[in-house]
């Protein structure tokens, strides 16, 4: 059962790193990365942690994945809201923008 769910993971994160060359701006990007990375990773430490013969080898599978998975999405999040701020990244939102809303309203927005 390990095997299969490590097996998973990798393709899950094959999956991320296409996602990321093939995705056509930043934020989409960084969500592929963020999101399906953050699953195979996941899955390959819990693989890894059912394979695994004694207690501190899964204990050190646990601690990294808790530690991925405590960092990676707010360290994603973090850059897309530079990424979001900086005048070269294209603003192509489909959505409301209620970020840009509050800019404006806070009198920090700039000139695009």
């Amino acid at each position: 059962m390990g095997e299969v769910l490590a097996l998973a993971g990798a393709i899950l994160t094959v999956l991320a790193a296409i996602g990321v060359v093939r995705f056509p701006d930043a934020l989409s990007r960084m969500h592929a990365l963020t999101k399906a990375s953050t699953v195979g990773l996941v899955l390959v430490a819990v693989g890894g942690a059912l394979v695994l013969p004694t207690a501190n080898d899964i204990t050190s599978v646990v601690l990294a994945a808790v530690l991925y998975v405590a960092t990676l999405p707010i360290a994603g999040a973090m850059m897309a809201r530079a990424t979001y701020f900086t005048e070269e990244a294209p603003n192509r939102l489909h959505t409301i923008d209620e970020l840009a809303e509050r800019r404006r309203a806070d009198g920090s927005d700039r000139e695009r």
